[in-house]
């Protein structure tokens, strides 16, 4: 699946990741794809409850190496 935007947030710490996300997903256009990278281990739980509570999807979620996880978010339509 491929992202519209990617957001890059790794070495950021809570609650930077969250805000950052909110920020992008908000300038993309109903449908579209937004990737999140990011090592904060807050970043799991805070995106998960972010996309449930606003109605985005959350399309996938992965652990990479070195910590980073990523996460492709749809905005909601």
């Amino acid at each position: 699946m491929k992202a519209d935007q990617t957001l890059d947030c790794v070495g950021l710490y809570c609650p930077q990741p969250l805000f950052q996300t909110r920020e992008a997903i908000d300038q993309l256009e109903p449908g579209q794809i937004l990737e999140l990278l990011a090592d904060d281990p807050a970043a799991e739980e805070d995106i998960k409850r972010f996309a449930k509570r606003t109605g985005h999807v959350l399309l996938s979620y992965e652990r990479l190496e070195d910590g980073i996880q990523r996460f492709l978010l749809q905005r909601k339509e």
